[in-house]
């Protein structure tokens, strides 16, 4: 089997990037497999990710040294991914378990090329369904007095598992500019959308006193502005005046596992690609 890669890039717009890049990876002895691009009017930045395969005999540390000199010319920002490397995931979870039972079955299943390496918890309550999919469990309370050590031991433990994206999954804790400029562009959240509408406890009961239509779930990139991180994927949900506080929980919680789930099979498939303050997400 011909090992395979993804290509991904942004750069200033200007013509010839496309004619480029396929001819550099023809005289590598690569093939396209898929291509997807977009030019941003707004921005001037161009945006390309490439799935290619190279034949047995080419040269991956050929390639790099090739097309770092034309990136070089064409002032990109680029990463090169072994497409079949499965990455591994740190999911933090608090006392809402729906995203990451979804996460862990998802990755069992081999529905997301994932491994999840931990699940680390302010709380222990989760303990016993990460053991029965084999994961290790970390249970690291968090106060006003520990906050600094316990975030430490999170960075340890992105280092020590060799964590390629951690994942908020409900994880109920505001993190410290520290922790997530370690964290910076692979750690990724999940939240309502009624923010900031609904905001602090009870989120679902709040909006059913207002008689909302519509619920909904936001996954975004973690930053230290809090809840504004770059957004990569979102979804609502229609509900009605019969419905009950219990049963909009539901139905957020199935959306927001959903959305989740979403998000972090783009962002390990490489199909992300930052524009400013924005996402540039290819399907």
């Amino acid at each position: 089997m011909r090992p395979d890669h993804i290509l991904t890039l942004s750069c200033p717009d200007r013509t010839g990037i496309v004619y480029r890049v396929s001819g550099l990876l023809f005289e590598q002895g690569c093939n396209i497999l898929d291509a997807q691009q977009f030019g941003d009017e707004e921005s001037g930045r161009f945006f390309l990710r490439v799935h290619f395969d190279m034949a047995a005999d080419a040269s991956l540390e050929a390639l790099r040294e090739s097309f770092a000199v034309l990136a070089g010319s064409y002032a990109m920002d680029w990463q090169l991914h072994d497409a079949r490397r499965r990455a591994r995931l740190l999911v933090l979870v608090s006392k809402q378990g729906h995203c990451l039972n979804d996460l862990l079955f998802r990755a069992h299943s081999r529905q997301l090329r994932v491994d999840i390496a931990a699940v680390a918890s302010n709380h222990d309550d989760y303990a016993a369904l990460s053991a029965s999919y084999g994961v290790p469990f970390h249970h690291l309370p968090v106060g006003a007095d520990n906050r600094f050590e316990q975030e430490q031991r999170i960075i340890e433990l992105v280092e020590r598992e060799r964590i390629d994206l951690v994942v908020l999954a409900r994880y109920m804790q505001i993190l410290s500019p520290r922790l997530c400029e370690a964290l910076a562009g692979r750690a990724i959240n999940i939240h309502h959308s009624f923010l900031p509408s609904f905001k602090g406890a009870q989120p679902y009961h709040q909006a059913h006193a207002r008689g909302v239509k519509i619920i909904g779930a936001t996954a975004h990139y973690v930053t230290s502005d809090l809840d504004e991180g770059p957004i990569i994927e979102q979804d609502v949900a229609r509900v009605d005046h019969a419905m009950t506080p219990r049963e909009l929980v539901r139905l957020g919680s199935d959306t927001e596992s959903l959305v989740l789930a979403r998000a972090v099979r783009r962002h390990v498939e490489h199909r992300i690609l930052l524009n400013g303050h924005r996402t540039v997400v290819f399907r």
